[in-house]
């Protein structure tokens, strides 16, 4: 296989789900935290170098071919809230629908039959990165971009915002994304070496204020994404 495969892996067309999310960006916005196209630029660059990073560094770990079980209990340490928890696993499923169809094989057969109920998506990710002939930091970047790209569609959803600006903002993003990409597969790569300290020294920064309107968002009674 080609490094084609990231294209189709990374494409917003890949039927995933992801088109459903905002990544927090609903919530800011109703918040008033984010109203322009200077506020989505800061807002997507601060969850990439949390969540993003963190994410990322599972998905290079898991197309370097970590045990899932562990990385899966290692994604849910880093994802404090129950709502999250929730979505990432429900993204985890749809994603897995789509890779089996898309690069069918043992390797995601196995993952599907040991989490019925769902692993969390960039551990899904990770493995079908893996499965679709990519490495680790391919993997990195898929999620890397997904950080950004997600908020980036909704906010114009949400604000009305000149589609135009939003891309610009993913393009000025566009070295951050490399640098947290490399970063994630340096360090699942440490981490899996056998000196690096384990699944433990995986990336785990952390975005508390996104972590608490997740929870709020949840319990809207009306919203236009599921997270």
């Amino acid at each position: 296989m080609t490094r084609s495969a990231l294209l189709v892996l990374a494409d917003g067309r890949f039927p995933a789900g992801g088109h459903a999310h905002s990544g927090g960006a609903e919530a800011a916005v109703k918040a008033g935290r984010l109203t322009n196209a200077a506020d989505l630029e800061a807002f997507c660059r601060g969850r990439l170098h949390t969540t993003g990073l963190t994410t990322a560094g599972l998905a290079a770990a898991a197309a370097l071919g970590a045990d899932p079980h562990a990385l899966d209990a290692a994604a849910d340490a880093r994802t404090p809230s129950p709502a999250l928890r929730a979505v990432s696993r429900k993204l985890g499923r749809q994603l897995m629908r789509a890779a089996r169809a898309a690069w069918p094989g043992p390797e995601l057969d196995r993952l599907a039959a040991a989490f019925p109920r769902g692993a969390h998506q960039p551990v899904v990710l990770g493995v079908a990165a893996r499965a679709a002939g990519l490495g680790p930091e391919d993997a990195a970047h898929c999620v890397a971009y997904e950080t950004v790209g997600g908020p980036a569609t909704a906010v114009v959803r949400l604000l009305g915002l000149d589609p135009f600006q939003a891309t610009a903002v993913l393009a000025r993003l566009a070295p951050a994304l490399d640098e947290v990409a490399a970063e994630a597969a340096e360090r699942a790569a440490a981490a899996l070496g056998g000196a690096g300290g384990g699944l433990d020294a995986l990336p785990a920064a952390s975005a508390p204020l996104l972590d608490l309107t997740a929870e709020q968002h949840a319990a809207w009674p009306v919203r236009l994404f599921a997270s």
